[in-house]
């Protein structure tokens, strides 16, 4: 892969003017630049060439896109904040005014600001990239160019570095590249990286391609002579030519695929370009009436579009005097440079007629079906930019499956999703509401796998109760995961507040009850044995109080203190037979206070291994004593006879309890390594761990068993396993 040569500002201008005629337009290029030149002067980059020379390539990429005036102007102007002392927003937006202002202020990099580590710097940095150019797809174009040359230049920086962005090139900008259609700059980038990251196979390949270079220039041509002849004979207007693989496309089929070079099929590769659609499929019906199709290779993209706008048929054909396999690509004029240039050949800069900025945005979203998508995304406000782009980079740049609405419209989705993403990246409303769905007019269930060209049809209630929790292990991408999740916590504060309410009421319903004073139900009084009941605040009381986690009389033995404590362990479990409480002050070796019992034997349920700062209840079993159960234990759920209270003691001595934990996860590489990383970070000790791809072979079930100090050390462990990348769901296990 040669690298281009670096214009002079004389060819950058002279390519400016090929398309920009307006001496207006022209005026304010030129005095970007002056200005551009003025102000980084006596600056020098790594090569040693000055700064200047970096603008104008990017300006030069900029005007071979045919951008707008104001585009190119932004591209001479784009480090003159960052970099140059004395220039600020201000300045820029006086000079040339805030259009271009907005533009340079967008693409110029964050700096002075703390993160964690590098990897969430690069996260914030591309989040706030990402929302500029949901306002503004030119800024995108900009900070591509930008990053096009600094690719090119890479060589001068240090090992560490080249590696570092070249990574960087290849996760975000070849991939926006691609999504924008502009197949030039992506795939320019990706060699680059490819380059840079894995010199070793970069040279392999490279070396496998021209090995073969004079055998395949040969056989295309004698392809393309043949193909003439027969094109010739129908009076079709067309141009064909060859086309050569990018090395990091060669290297991608042939890990992706497991395949040795040879037998990479479209190597050989020629290109017909036509006038008109009607030409494409005639052209088409020519070939595979001489040539012998393989079967399962072909694919219509003019019908169904790639979701960058990309249109063209593709077909793979066997020469049959030599047996040489060739991929046959056949499109139009529009469609080859759309294909070539994406968006910024369908927006291609005219000066006739000019079209408002906002109503040009507008079209992109309706034209690129998954800009609507990144621009509903980017407007979702997220405290995390790491989990902002996993979401994206999912959801949007590894979008493969192509579905469609009874209209018609393309929704682009992750591999594996189902009706809900489908719903969910519609609208968030319509996922909310969806009880159902038909795929190519066929009821499914709602955990059906879409397919590219599935056409699906949401089915919606008004009346519906929303999401349900397990719609969470179901969905495929991020964005609907988040709504799902931000709708059941929403949901859970709503209950929550009735729950108080609630448990507020039934204590002072029992107070009246007995008719005792009012007086024990104090804010304060109530305050002291929260603790003891192992609630954390007051307002967990009261929910545990409405959800009958803790008995309306052990609480009232605990505000009435003029109950007495003094009885034997015969008489206690006669009480317990009437439902009564009493209470003891020492704790059993568990660390658990069974009121008025010091003899029996106490211990914890192996079923659902309560700890401390769970809510508990004790069980009264034969033979065995009082065996100590988390309270939403389903084993004790519909025993009442038996049940006694009990409450953590507030001396704990510090001990480890083991927990039992499922992690819920999407299948990839490292998935169990990262997890036991989180459990060795939380100084958590690993006793047991079982992981398992599931039948789908596209999620995992993770089984651990984990020693903890209390409640909080766990649910700090949760929340922290809920962070890994993949991890849909933790759930804490009940046998």
């Amino acid at each position: 892969m040669a690298i281009k040569q670096e214009v002079t500002i004389e060819e950058c201008m002279e390519n400016v003017r090929s398309y920009i005629k307006r001496p207006e337009n022209l005026e304010l290029i030129e005095k970007a630049y002056k200005f551009a030149e003025k102000a980084h002067e006596g600056q020098v980059r790594k090569s040693g060439q000055p700064y200047v020379v970096h603008l104008i390539q990017v300006a030069n990429t900029l005007a071979s896109l045919h951008c707008d005036p104001k585009t190119v102007a932004a591209g001479f102007l784009h480090d003159t904040v960052e970099d140059c002392e004395g220039i600020s927003e201000a300045v820029i937006a006086k000079e040339f005014g805030k259009e271009i202002s907005t533009m340079v202020e967008a693409v110029t990099k964050i700096g002075n600001i703390q993160f964690k580590d590098e990897k969430e710097y690069q996260a914030n940095n591309h989040r706030k990239l990402f929302i500029a150019m949901a306002k503004d797809i030119r800024v995108i174009l900009v900070k591509l160019a930008d990053r096009l040359h600094n690719m090119r230049t890479l060589q001068y920086l240090s090992p560490e570095k080249e590696k570092r962005i070249a990574m960087e090139t290849l996760n975000v900008y070849a991939p926006i590249a691609h999504r924008l259609g502009i197949s030039e700059i992506k795939n320019e980038l990706e060699d680059l990286s490819f380059k840079y990251i894995n010199p070793k196979k970069y040279a392999e390949v490279k070396d496998l391609v021209r090995q073969k270079e004079s055998d395949r220039i040969e056989q295309v041509n004698m392809m393309i002579e043949d193909i003439q002849v027969i094109l010739d004979s129908y009076n079709i207007d067309y141009r064909i030519f060859g086309r050569s693989k990018h090395f990091y496309s060669i290297y991608k089929k042939m890990v992706k695929k497991n395949k040795r070079f040879e037998e990479i099929l479209d190597l050989l590769a020629i290109r017909i370009v036509t006038d008109t659609k009607a030409h494409c499929y005639e052209i088409l019906g020519y070939i595979h009436a001489t040539y012998r199709p393989i079967p399962g290779r072909f694919k219509d993209y003019v019908a169904m579009p790639k979701a960058n706008m990309y249109q063209s048929l593709h077909t793979t054909i066997v020469e049959p005097t030599h047996g040489n396999i060739f991929e046959v690509q056949i499109r139009t004029e529009d469609m080859d440079a759309i294909a070539e240039r994406g968006v910024a050949a369908h927006w291609t800069y005219k000066e006739k007629g000019s079209v408002r900025r906002e109503i040009e945005q507008k079209e992109i979203e309706d034209k690129l079906s998954w800009f609507r998508d990144f621009s509903m995304m980017t407007d979702e406000e997220s405290d995390d930019p790491l989990e902002y782009m996993n979401v994206l980079q999912k959801d949007i740049f590894e979008a493969n499956v192509y579905c469609l609405t009874p209209l018609g419209k393309v929704i682009a989705l992750p591999s594996g999703s189902t009706p809900i993403d489908f719903a969910y990246r519609i609208h968030t409303e319509i996922g909310h509401k969806t009880i159902g769905a038909t795929v190519n007019r066929a009821i499914v269930p709602l955990n059906t796998e879409l397919k590219t060209g599935d056409v699906v049809d949401i089915l919606t209630n008004n009346n519906s109760s929303g999401p349900s929790p397990d719609w969470i292990k179901i969905v495929k991408s991020g964005h609907a995961r988040n709504k799902i999740r931000a709708f059941l916590q929403h949901k859970e504060q709503v209950d929550r507040k009735d729950l108080i309410k609630t448990g507020k009421q039934m204590l002072v319903d029992e107070i009246n009850r007995l008719k005792l004073s009012q007086d024990l139900i104090q804010e304060k009084r109530i305050e002291n044995i929260v603790h003891n009941l192992s609630f954390k605040t007051l307002d967990d009381f009261y929910v545990g109080v409405a959800n009958k986690r803790v008995s309306l009389q052990s609480i009232v033995d605990r505000l009435d203190t003029r109950k007495s404590s003094q009885m034997d362990d015969e008489a206690v479990i006669k009480l317990v037979n009437k439902n009564n409480e009493t209470r003891s002050v020492r704790a059993t070796a568990c660390g658990v206070i069974v009121p008025g019992i010091d003899t029996i034997a106490v211990s914890l349920a192996n079923c659902c291994s309560p700890i401390p700062g769970d809510s508990i209840e004790g069980y009264i079993s034969k033979g065995q004593g009082v065996k100590v159960h988390r309270s939403d234990c389903p084993n004790i759920a519909n025993e009442k006879k038996r049940l006694i209270p009990v409450f953590w003691a507030d001396d704990l001595e510090e001990k480890l309890y083991e927990v039992n934990l499922i992690v819920y996860s999407d299948d990839r590489n490292y998935l169990l390594t990262d997890i036991v990383t989180v459990l060795q970070q939380q100084n958590t000790s690993l006793r047991h761990v079982d992981s398992k791809v599931n039948d789908d072979n596209l999620t995992t079930t993770t089984k651990l068993r984990i020693s903890v100090k209390n409640g909080q050390h766990l649910q700090v462990i949760i929340a922290n396993l809920k962070k890994v990348r993949s991890v849909v769901e933790v759930v804490r296990v009940t046998h």
